[in-house]
């Protein structure tokens, strides 16, 4: 069973400090964490699972989350809360409408051709950018991850990064400031998985393994040595 609530549109910036409004730690977390459930976000929290819901309903109330029972090994079924669409504009969004009509410019007065040529000097400049604060090839890949994720950190990408037990690592990126664009030309999302090759180096193995333009909730990459 799920279900959604009409309203106005809650449009308080999301900040995921100590001081933020106990609203934005529980977008932020379910943001990053995926559909969770009230008890869950409680612990994170450090409040009651009660205090958790009141805010969670205040936001339905809002359509900024909505609620699915799922069945649990044993017991009753667990209610699970996650974001409805209505919460992207809560996030930043790079000045989507702004990067959406220089898009729209370029391809209508240069071509396909012309955009294309653009991307790649984009992805270019950025790319030696990236190489010039990561630390070098011959640092630890761990360093060089957690250097690439403060970097589109900045971005507001809100990554993070994970080590698995085989030696690989995973990147992931709960947002994409730059969705509405993706979205208008699919060359910038493939910039995004050339980028990271090319920042990294040769050695490394970078693909893509969730995407947010397939309908994934978030873009996740792994990495590992050739």
């Amino acid at each position: 069973m799920r279900r959604t609530w009409a309203g106005s549109i809650y449009s308080a910036p999301v900040k995921p400090d100590n001081h933020a409004p106990a609203r934005d730690k529980i977008l932020f977390y379910l943001k990053t964490k995926g559909p969770q459930t009230a008890a869950t976000v409680a612990r994170r929290l450090g409040v009651t699972p009660m205090a958790v819901r009141q805010h969670l309903y205040d936001l339905e109330k809002d359509s900024l989350v909505a609620w699915e029972d799922r069945r649990a090994p044993v017991g009753r079924p667990a209610r699970h809360w996650a974001l409805t669409s209505r919460v992207s504009g809560i996030f930043p969004d790079s000045h989507a409408e702004l990067i959406v009509g220089l898009l729209d410019a370029v391809r209508s007065t240069f071509g396909e051709a012309g955009l294309e040529r653009l991307i790649e000097t984009r992805l270019q400049s950025q790319a030696a950018t990236y190489r010039d604060r990561l630390p070098g090839p011959r640092a630890p890949l761990d360093k060089r991850i957690a250097s690439l994720v403060s970097l589109r950190k900045e971005e507001g990408y809100m990554a993070e990064w994970t080590r698995d037990g085989d030696g690989s690592f995973m990147l992931i990126e709960n947002h994409c400031p730059i969705c509405d664009a993706a979205k208008t030309c699919q060359r910038i999302c493939g910039g995004e998985l050339d980028l990271f090759r090319q920042a990294l180096g040769k050695s490394v193995k970078v693909e893509r393994t969730e995407h947010m333009m397939e309908g994934a909730r978030r873009c996740v990459y792994r990495i590992a040595k050739s």
